[in-house]
Formats: structure tokens, sequence, C-alpha cells
């Protein structure tokens, strides 16, 4: 069994991605795993500013809520982020929710790329949500997945569900209308296999 820690970076309850998150949630669930999901909508975490108290011993000094999600950071095995895509990869609120990574990383006295820090070793995993289904819909968020998470950060891919044609910017959520969430359900069930 493991520890699964569900990031949904979206503003609207319900929608497509929270629903994308719930299927896999729910097969993840299914398979034995312990799985907490946290929707960010509702949450006000502040981007880095970059002040580096961290890196002095101190907690971060922004009061806001990403400073009660931490322990739960710590001890998941597996951290999955939700997103939709907002003007070609990440929302916002993901984005500083992965900004703040920075105040739990540690010292790295051997720093690969001349980087200072290491970070705790996860897997992870993105699930994504658009409008759109081009060929090229989801690179800009795949590069940036890929190389501040996996590479730079050091954690395992686990794999991605980049879950295009959603339906229209301005309509309902049609995610029902796909075979995205039964493609969800079987990532989560299937993920440790």
């Amino acid at each position: 069994m493991k520890k699964i820690l569900v990031i949904v970076g979206s503003g609207r309850k319900n929608g497509n991605t929270e629903q994308l998150a719930d299927a896999f949630i729910k097969g993840a669930s299914d398979a034995g795993h312990k799985v907490k999901k946290v929707f960010l909508g509702n949450k006000t975490i502040n981007g880095c500013i970059g002040c580096n108290a961290c890196r002095y011993g101190k907690p971060c000094i922004q009061k806001d809520d990403f400073n009660q999600l931490i322990p739960d950071i710590k001890s998941c095995d597996l951290l999955v982020l939700a997103s939709p895509l907002y003007f070609w990869t990440i929302s916002a609120k993901l984005k500083a929710f992965i900004e703040r990574f920075y105040c739990i990383a540690e010292e790295d006295p051997n720093p690969p790329l001349g980087r200072y820090e290491k970070y705790p070793k996860k897997d992870c995993a993105l699930l994504m949500t658009a409008a759109d289904d081009f060929f090229w819909t989801f690179e800009q968020a795949v590069s940036y997945y890929q190389f501040a998470i996996i590479r730079y950060i050091g954690w395992n891919d686990k794999g991605m569900l980049l879950a295009g044609g959603c339906g229209d910017t301005n309509g309902k959520p049609r995610i029902k209308e796909t075979a995205h969430l039964s493609a969800a359900y079987e990532f989560g069930k299937n993920l440790y296999d």
C-alpha cells in the first residue's frame, strides 16, 4: 500500500480536472492505496518570494495554507499533480504550490548540476485536462513537468495522463463524454502493478 497525495490545481470545483483526479483516486483506492486529495481552488498558496529564510534553518516566512500541507508532502510516497491547461501550461495555483517545494529542500553537499538543494525522494505523476486536443496541446506543460519535477527535483515519474478534448473553455465540463475518466481509473488502479 502506498500513500498518495493528489493535488488538484484547478479553481473549478467538479470541473474536468477534479473529475479526472477523482477517477484516478477511485482506481488507486480500489487497488488498496491510501489517498488524500487537496483542492487548491479554496486554498491560499503564494508563490516563493526568494527570501531564502529556509536556507538558514527557518520555516517558510509566508503564513498561508502551504505550511499545513508540508507534512503530507513529506510523508507521501506518490505526489500526483492535476491541472487544467492554462495558457499552454499548468495553472498558476499549481505552479505556486510547486515553487514552495524550495522550503522543504535540504542542503546537498555534492549537488548535481551545481544546485544547492536535494529533495525528499518521491514518485510523481501528472494529470491534465484541456479543451484542445492538438498534437502540441500539452507540450509546454509536459516540458515543465519533465524538467522541473523529474530532472531538477529528481522525482521518479510514474506517468502522465493528458486528457485533451474535454469541451470548450466557456462551457460545462464535458470530460464524461470522453474515455479519459476510465483511463484515469485504470492509471490509478494499475500504477504500482
